[in-house]
């Protein structure tokens, strides 16, 4: 059986192009992604960046929704020390409510931005220190059992919204060992604790209610076209976007850059850094793409691949969603 596969979709704003533009795009991707056998769409929670449209998280997940009919969809994830777990209860079992059987919760623990948007945020450096209570207080108003007296979540979807936890450290891997919870790693862009958070996960797990074994989930970053020239180059125009965003909200920022200045970039120490995090990423044609994600699922024992389609044309990245699922087997 082949390794379930779903996407991670940042609704990025390429340049030249707007926020809407992005949301069209997704809806696009979701409705590519249902066709194309696909478990779920995830999006991210992030702040303050000017090429990610996804920051209002659960918002993205109902107007995609709308657009598409049975792919489940959920956050990947909502960074829960940015909240308070009624208020995020409260948002999830209303999508739940609307699509039943649709909606997933991921959970992360990071601010997803900077110190200062931290701050814009009302968030402080000690809100993560409560995030396994949070977890478990929001849990329990999803299930109509609160963990506060007199406080309830309204409403409470008739179906239950499951969790998953994401990380890129021990720490993650041992909460959601612990709270027998599926858990996601964040291969696609912090590969170094991979697989020693995978061995902390698989031998600290407890059954729980939601879950009777691990479930893992990894993330991967994909270009797939159908020749492997064509797929590199998609993936040198994402990284070099991906560097000037990175160089713009630096202190040091000044300015456009040329691609042989960001080329430049990429080869020096600070650039090999970024190209580092990115290391988990399958480029070239359905048989490249196909052998490099078989290899990567096997190395993790993944029950699930999340993929992150990165070209910066929307045709490009829809292409890439087609023949990934086609490569892996799960297309209809």
């Amino acid at each position: 059986m082949p390794v379930a596969l779903s996407i991670l979709d940042l609704a990025p704003i390429a340049p030249g192009r707007t926020a809407r533009d992005s949301f069209a795009a997704s809806v696009d991707l979701a409705r590519t992604a249902e066709r194309s056998g696909y478990s779920r769409v995830w999006y991210a929670e992030h702040h303050n960046m000017p090429t990610i449209a996804s920051s209002a998280t659960s918002l993205v997940i109902g107007h995609v929704a709308e657009h598409t009919e049975t792919i489940r969809l959920g956050a990947g994830g909502i960074m829960l020390p940015n909240h308070s777990p009624l208020v995020i209860a409260e948002q999830f079992g209303t999508l739940e409510t609307l699509f039943p059987g649709r909606i997933d919760l991921g959970l992360g623990r990071a601010p997803g931005t900077d110190r200062q948007t931290m701050r814009a945020i009302r968030r402080d450096a000690t809100s993560s220190d409560t995030f396994p209570q949070d977890v478990l207080e929001l849990q329990g108003y999803l299930r109509g059992e609160s963990r506060i007296e007199g406080v309830q979540a309204v409403p409470t979807a008739p179906t239950e919204v499951p969790l998953y936890l994401l990380g890129s450290s021990l720490f993650g891997a041992q909460l959601a060992a612990r709270l027998g919870l599926p858990y996601a790693f964040a291969s696609h862009f912090a590969p170094d604790a991979l697989h020693d958070a995978v061995a902390v996960y698989r031998e600290q797990f407890q059954p729980s209610e939601q879950l009777s074994a691990p479930y893992l989930i990894a993330g991967v970053n994909v270009f797939a076209a159908e020749d492997h020239d064509e797929a590199d180059a998609q993936r040198r125009i994402s990284y070099r976007n991906r560097a000037r965003a990175f160089i713009k909200r630096g202190p040091a920022a000044t300015g456009e850059y040329t691609d042989a200045e960001i080329d430049e970039f990429l080869a020096s120490p600070a650039g090999e850094q970024l190209s580092a995090m990115t290391r988990y990423t399958a480029v070239g044609n359905p048989d490249e793409v196909r052998a490099f994600l078989e290899s990567f699922a096997a190395s993790t024992g993944a029950d699930e691949l999340i993929t992150a389609h990165h070209a910066e044309q929307v045709e490009d990245r829809l292409r890439s969603v087609e023949l990934t699922a086609k490569a892996l087997g799960v297309a209809p």
